[in-house]
């Protein structure tokens, strides 16, 4: 599993015009089941990615197709994960 933290490189304001497009490329990113869960910071300086690929190569290439890094407003740091210890309800993380 990887964490992908993104960061806004320009104020939010100059970030929404890309924000439908991005949220798009999300919803995408769901259906190929890449992501596992997304949502923003709070405050509003980026947001978090779980995921899932077979590789950080294969990932990176995903992140990289991203409205918000195409148009130069974000930037992504992203950590591999390998949960072994969970809580209730989440055995399903294990592995992945």
């Amino acid at each position: 599993m990887f964490i992908v933290s993104l960061e806004y490189v320009v104020d939010p304001d100059t970030v929404e015009p890309y924000r439908m497009a991005h949220m798009a490329w999300v919803r995408e990113g769901f259906e190929r089941g890449v992501f596992i869960a997304s949502g923003r910071k709070s405050p509003p300086s980026g947001g978090i990615i779980l995921a899932r690929a077979t590789s950080r190569e294969r990932l990176t290439a995903w992140l990289n197709d991203d409205p918000f890094i195409v148009a130069g407003v974000a930037q992504y740091h992203v950590e591999e994960f390998l949960p072994t210890t969970v809580g209730n309800g989440f055995e399903m993380l294990k592995g992945i």
